[in-house]
């Protein structure tokens, strides 16, 4: 399949080109020419098979025309190697637990898939060593550094917000060493993407080292997250609750979302969705009145949303034909302050005895504000709340367990290399490496 920037001045791309560039020529992000439709009789039977079978159905959708069958179900089946169940909180609001691979985030799956698919793609070429920058609010870093560590031929620099992210998840990627790189950002979530994006662009950089992104602009990150979409939609199908699905999705770099969205275009049976934002409310905005205007990130305890330029809304609007309309029709907004998030996370605790992670909050407050009778609405737990030990504790006034996994990197020692947001001084760090 042939991929095409979205700010169309490069196309005909191949599937490998466009996850070793990560980024286009043209600064826009890949999409593939064709999302093909799933059968029906995909649909029809969807809930008698497993994570892995749903998943190399559509990874074939997506890969298949580029990858041989039996190494594309390989890496499918090497990624999904954990469950992501649909848990009942309260009337006909389910929670899609997406924090049960090795970092305890939903950005596990991607992160994984991307090490394996380019894993293959260096193994087949003999490349150079590929070198992947990634910019994380939160959990990109530790799913992205876990998902290559120890893969031959890349090496991983993780920038990220200094003193923006939890201390469990900064552990997850500052205590691995080998080819992983932590770089300390002096400055937002933002400053760290456009470091990022920037040292694609530059010449002289790209000339001494081979660069890759493993944020969700690139399409092998991205798209594997369509998976859990069509495993949820699989387990109320099984359930008896598969009509009139809302799907509510925490939302900050829009990569998530739109992976569901693509699902939709395949077919999936998915009535509509919510984007769920935190104060970071620029696609919320939109919505409400077609202009788009990126600004400056503000933190909040949902730190991973703390994003104030997504870079999944030109894949949104490319989706839509620049549509606003036709968005309109297919996704309404929601925002919250840190309050109502934190208020949210106490009553369902008290109520209900499940622990929302504050980034899951956002999603479940929106689908208890905004389901209509008869709809089912599912909503993306995305991360495992003994990520944000404190913020939850102080919340809800009782002691949070770390699972084991969490407490095997808080015994790590950091290891960070402190950093301006000047990209001068990233290109100057990179160029000696």
């Amino acid at each position: 399949m042939k991929y095409y920037s979205t700010n169309q001045q490069e196309r005909d791309v191949s599937l490998e080109e466009a996850v070793v560039k990560g980024l286009a020529a043209d600064k826009g992000l890949y999409m593939p020419d064709v999302i093909k439709s799933l059968p029906a009789s995909f649909y029809d039977h969807i809930e008698d098979l497993s994570f892995q079978e749903i998943a190399c159905r559509v990874a074939d959708a997506f890969f298949g025309e580029d990858v041989p069958a039996d190494t594309l179900k390989q890496i499918v089946c090497d990624t999904l190697s954990f469950d992501a169940p649909l848990v009942p909180v309260s009337d006909n609001i389910y929670s899609l637990e997406l924090f049960h691979g090795p970092t305890l985030a939903f950005k596990d799956v991607g992160g994984r898939f991307m090490a394996r698919l380019l894993g293959h793609f260096i193994r087949k070429e003999g490349k150079r060593q590929v070198n992947v920058l990634v910019a994380t609010s939160g959990d990109t870093g530790s799913a992205v550094a876990n998902g290559f560590l120890g893969v031959e031929g890349i090496h991983v620099y993780v920038l990220y917000p200094k003193g923006k992210v939890s201390e469990i998840q900064e552990k997850q990627f500052t205590t691995l060493g080998q080819n992983i790189t932590a770089l300390e950002v002096d400055g937002t979530f933002d400053d760290c993407q456009a470091l990022v994006k920037a040292a694609f662009m530059d010449k002289e950089l790209n000339a001494h080292m081979q660069l890759t992104s493993a944020n969700s602009i690139n399409v092998a990150r991205f798209l594997p997250q369509a998976f859990y979409y069509f495993y949820a939609y699989a387990q109320l199908k099984k359930a008896g609750k598969a009509d009139n699905v809302v799907v509510c999705v925490p939302s900050g770099n829009f990569g998530n979302i739109t992976a569901g969205l693509f699902g939709k275009r395949m077919g999936l049976p998915v009535k509509r969705f919510i984007a769920a934002n935190n104060r970071n409310d620029i696609f919320y905005k939109y919505l409400q009145t077609g202009v788009y205007s990126p600004r400056p990130s503000v933190a909040t305890i949902a730190n991973a949303m703390d994003v104030g330029a997504p870079s999944n809304f030109a894949r949104v609007l490319d989706l839509y034909g620049n549509s606003h309309d036709a968005i309109c029709a297919d996704i309404s907004g929601a925002t919250y302050t840190d309050e109502q998030i934190a208020e949210t996370m106490k009553n369902v605790w008290q109520a209900h005895h499940y622990l929302l992670d504050p980034h899951g909050a956002c999603g479940y407050r929106a689908l208890s504000e905004g389901l209509k009778p008869g709809e089912t609405g599912i909503f993306l737990e995305t991360a495992h709340p003994a990520k944000f030990k404190d913020t939850v504790e102080k919340i809800i006034g009782e002691e949070v367990d770390i699972p084991a996994k969490l407490q095997a990197f808080m015994r790590g020692e950091k290891k960070s290399v402190a950093m301006s947001k000047e990209f001068t001084a990233f290109k100057n760090y990179l160029m000696n490496e």
